[in-house]
């Protein structure tokens, strides 16, 4: 038997994005948002408040970057998420994260995380906060890399958000092949 828990924003795994972006005078600011996806195959959805500094940054520069929440960064990552940039003008430094500026847009990049999607802003809609970006580049750093080049998820701890208990996971174990396990049933 089920249970019903009504309309509520709960999506497992939800993931946990670091929003990377310029202010007026080039300098970098990163906020938490997990209401977010991938929407079109080179297009990013996000549901970013418009009070957020992020969202003014973003439409006066037309460029962000993503970057994927790991376990080993936690602690900066929650912190970008519960302090606002509007209050804290030394919000990056206190996370400790290294900048580096983009080489596809106008955005940072942080060296502590190691994969990253640089985009261009398509359109940002202040009544849905509804921000929708262009991926223009998908970068990672080496560190998380395998043998045949690609991110290896057993280097790379991204962590989702359980909106239930309010807590990070990290992701785990492979348990099947995609678009391989199901032919079984053919």
């Amino acid at each position: 038997m089920r249970k019903n828990f009504g309309a509520k924003a709960l999506l497992y795994p939800m993931p946990v994005l670091i929003i990377g972006s310029y202010d007026e005078n080039g300098k970098p600011d990163a906020m938490n948002a997990a209401w977010g996806g991938i929407s079109e195959e080179t297009q990013i959805s996000i549901c970013v408040d418009d009070g957020h500094r992020t969202a003014k940054n973003i439409v006066a520069r037309g460029a962000f970057t993503v970057s994927v929440a790991n376990a080993e960064n936690v602690v900066a990552c929650d912190y970008v998420g519960i302090v606002s940039g509007n209050k804290e003008p030394e919000k990056i430094e206190k996370t400790g994260w290294h900048v580096i500026k983009s080489d596809f847009v106008d955005a940072p990049l942080f060296d502590e995380l190691p994969m990253a999607l640089e985009c261009k802003l398509i359109s940002y809609d202040e009544a849905s906060c509804r921000l929708v970006g262009e991926i223009v580049n998908v970068c990672a750093d080496k560190c998380i890399l395998g043998g045949d080049g690609k991110i290896d998820l057993d280097k790379f701890h991204p962590i989702t958000y359980d909106p239930v208990h309010h807590t990070y996971r990290k992701l785990g174990e492979e348990v099947g092949k995609a678009f391989s396990d199901g032919a079984r049933l053919k």
